[in-house]
């Protein structure tokens, strides 16, 4: 049994195939981002799901793809959680962004691979091999134009009064936005970048207002000033994109990119389908 991970900061999929692609079954933990998580939290995700703990022992190979995995260290944290989990199971640890590229490019092929979701990334694949330049400091300092930035955006617009008043409201209504919970969430649990990101679909929801389309145009133009264009040649090869916010914002993002010449290639949501069909034909 072979398992499949594409890992958020927010949630995880889970995909176990057997050596011909057969789907065996399919689950969804939270997030598995180690630079925010113990190795007790994330032993007690993996416990959470049946499907997971029953089967665990029966794991042969585990392939995760995850955000906080940009880093040898974090890569051999989790390697070292998930060889104790899966004990007879081969491990291997990727960065979300390698997910992103096995579903989006086709073999060989040139491209600049984005994810925009709970975070943000981006790297250019030379058909064979992914390449950064610059090194993700995580949500705090980087992360441009991701649910988590956009969340950000949007309880500092309520707080400072700056949200128009029928979006406020909505907004109460829809969120706890009382000042002690929201500093427990963002300084004392745990995924606090998940959490901010929670807040992403409200502006989704009213991304024809004024007053969120100014975060968003706001946001995609720094994603593609400080990401796409580090790259010397984005205007050369298509940018291919991950993650939910490209995905209910593709309209804005194909108009932003169509303004600086760049290519918008595929977009999708979730990259675990591509996932399959990459490592059957690569088993």
């Amino acid at each position: 049994m072979k398992l499949l991970v594409d890992s958020g900061s927010t949630k995880a999929d889970w995909i176990a195939i057997d050596d011909a692609g057969k789907v065996l079954f399919t689950t969804q933990t939270l997030g598995l981002n180690p630079e925010v998580l113990t190795k007790e939290e994330l032993i007690a995700r993996l416990d959470d799901k049946f499907d997971i703990l029953y089967n665990k022992n029966n794991v042969s190979h585990l392939f995760f793809y995850g955000a906080g995995c940009g880093t040898d260290r974090m890569k051999n944290f989790l390697s070292g959680v998930f060889k104790d989990y899966f004990s007879k199971a081969a491990v291997t640890v990727h960065e979300d962004t390698y997910a992103a590229v096995y579903a989006t490019t086709p073999k060989n092929e040139k491209a600049i691979v984005c994810i925009l979701g709970t975070g943000s990334n981006c790297s250019y694949f030379d058909g064979r091999v992914l390449h950064q330049k610059v090194q993700s400091l995580g949500y705090i300092a980087m992360d441009d134009c991701s649910g988590n930035r956009f969340g950000r955006h949007l309880l500092r617009g309520y707080y400072f009064n700056k949200m128009p008043a029928d979006l406020a409201r909505e907004f109460e209504t829809t969120y706890n936005v009382e000042p002690d919970p929201v500093k427990q969430n963002l300084y004392k649990e745990p995924n606090p970048n998940a959490y901010l990101a929670t807040f992403a679909e409200f502006l989704i929801k009213h991304k024809d207002t004024e007053f969120c389309q100014q975060y968003i145009q706001e946001e995609m133009e720094a994603f593609v000033e400080f990401y796409i264009k580090q790259f010397d040649n984005y205007k050369e090869v298509p940018v291919h994109f991950i993650g939910s916010i490209a995905f209910y914002l593709k309209e804005e993002l194909q108009n932003v990119l169509n303004k600086h010449g760049i290519t918008l290639g595929n977009v999708l949501r979730r990259p675990i389908d591509g996932l399959i069909e990459y490592h059957i034909l690569n088993r």
